[in-house]
């Protein structure tokens, strides 16, 4: 699109009239793939329940169709918003197709990496083909990608402890609930039977975490309203989506869990289980909740929710509130990826939770979340894809919870590049013209283009020669500094120091041309 959406307006008419305007054409009409290819473009796809009311009108028409102001009026009330934010850059992630093309890049050197093994220990698990690859990302604002296999279904397994813990705390609190799991790292496997210091789990991301969680939720219900219970919370986050259940996994599940029992009896001697809790209720709801099922696009949507703080981007429900999320976050980032969460933490820097499906989630606080699906597993029970996919975001993205946004030489998907570019041109020329050189060097370093010019295509070069700053003129030059260059008016930066007398710029640019 040409520039960006004026947003001064009087009525909401005029607001609706300011969007068709900078879509229309010289006869001021517009047609359905006008509207489709926006979204498209901004990462809002048909079937977002935001855009269902519109999907079903523009489907009225044909391509060719000419749709002029009034009609897009009608039919559009219910979307204008997303509209605008997708013509005007208006979302999370506004350079959305450079973005996707990316991550696009990245997946598709990722794929080639083909080590590790499945998860052997369930027959089901064993079964799934190895070579099975997806990725899906959310925005906060509902900006979906999708890539590779993201419809095949896949058992959550210990991702959904992510989700556990947050209704555990939603029901009872934070404090109840850290009253019978704790909230550091183990040190040891997932599954180890052993218990911190004071007798309780570790952390909720590990198999005696989420029991204990498990036996939290409506303890008095039966499991077929408990689990009836969960999943429409699973729901919610997935924008009322339904998620699956995977029978044959469950019973699996069950028939290989000697270590879970032996976890569940240990923790009921020592007493870490709330009064009265049953410990066999607690692990077949466990078991169910491990056997959820999903595909990558739907999980990429549930943890949007939850990198929202809670509330759905695609239905603006709010699931969770923003302290539970803040708390599971946490515990994501510091005990999510199973042996190997320190280095995790350590070399990708975000909060995420693995399962021996090959599942692995990563929520960007803020921004939105991704789904990676590849059941090959490396020696830490992770994906091994999806480890590799993580650190290679990381190095092509500043999301890293600890990177240096502004000093950085990755991108940073959610500034507007046009309008970040325009203020560094902006800062460069303005700096040159005072003559502060520390501030010029300082822009230069953040990456403006020195040979950008202004509206009237003066360079910073033009305007340090002008002003007669000889000390940022030789910088500009030395850093490539096109001495050439002509405004408007056809003028080079050593015409425009001659005009205003600075000698010596005049003679340090002769002395450069002629070299």
């Amino acid at each position: 699109m040409e520039g960006l959406i004026m947003t001064s307006y009087s009525t909401s008419e005029d607001y609706c009239k300011n969007i068709f305007d900078a879509i229309c054409d010289k006869d001021g009409f517009i047609t359905k793939n006008d509207i489709l290819d926006a979204l498209d473009e901004s990462g809002i796809v048909t079937d977002d329940p935001r855009i269902s009311k519109l999907i079903t009108k523009l489907n009225t028409f044909s391509r060719i169709d000419k749709i002029d102001f009034e009609t897009f009026l009608d039919f559009s009330s219910d979307s204008i918003s997303l509209i605008e934010k997708s013509i005007n850059k208006g979302f999370i992630i506004p350079d959305f197709k450079d973005f996707k093309k990316e991550i696009i890049e990245i997946y598709n050197e990722t794929q080639k990496n083909e080590s590790g093994q499945n998860a052997n220990y369930i027959p089901q698990l064993a079964r799934v083909d190895p070579d099975l690859f997806a990725v899906a990302f959310c925005s906060v604002d509902g900006q979906m990608i999708t890539l590779g296999d993201y419809l095949h279904p896949y058992c959550v397994q210990s991702t959904a402890k992510a989700v556990t813990y947050c209704i555990a705390t939603e029901l009872n609190g934070e404090e109840k609930v850290h009253k019978h799991v704790g909230r550091e790292p183990s040190g040891i496997t997932f599954n180890a039977i052993a218990l911190n210091k004071h007798n309780l789990p570790h952390n909720p991301m590990i198999n005696s975490g989420a029991i204990m969680t498990c036996s939290l939720i409506k303890p008095e219900w039966n499991l077929a309203n408990r689990f009836e219970y969960i999943t429409q919370i699973w729901k919610d986050l997935a924008g009322g989506e339904s998620t699956g259940f995977d029978n044959a996994t469950y019973h699996s599940e069950k028939e290989t869990a000697d270590r879970n029992y032996a976890l569940a009896h240990y923790m009921k001697e020592v007493g870490a289980f709330p009064e009265g809790a049953n410990i066999h209720s607690a692990l077949d709801f466990y078991f169910q909740t491990c056997s959820i099922q999903v595909n990558a696009k739907k999980m990429a949507k549930i943890m949007s929710s939850i990198a929202n703080g809670g509330i759905c981007p695609l239905t603006n429900k709010k699931v969770f509130s923003p302290t539970t999320v803040r708390n599971c976050l946490s515990m994501m980032y510091s005990c999510g990826m199973y042996d190997f969460s320190g280095e995790y933490a350590f070399s990708v820097g975000l909060p995420a939770k693995s399962g021996v499906s090959g599942a692995l989630v990563i929520a960007i606080p803020n921004v939105g979340g991704f789904a990676i699906f590849s059941p090959r597993l490396d020696t830490n029970h992770n994906s091994a894809r999806g480890v590799e996919f993580s650190k290679r975001l990381v190095d092509k993205f500043s999301f890293h919870n600890y990177d240096h946004i502004d000093c950085s030489n990755k991108i940073n998907p959610v500034e507007n590049r046009m309008i970040a570019e325009s203020n560094l041109t902006f800062e460069l020329i303005w700096a040159a013209s005072t003559g502060d050189i520390s501030e010029v060097k300082r822009v230069v370093v953040l990456g403006a283009d020195i040979n950008k010019g202004d509206y009237d295509e003066r360079t910073a070069l033009h305007l340090a020669a002008a002003e007669g700053h000889l000390n940022v003129v030789q910088y500009l030059i030395n850093k490539g500094a096109d001495i050439n260059a002509k405004d408007k008016r056809n003028k080079k930066p050593i015409d425009d120091a001659k005009t205003n007398g600075n000698i010596d710029v005049v003679k340090f640019l002769e002395k450069i041309s002629d070299q």
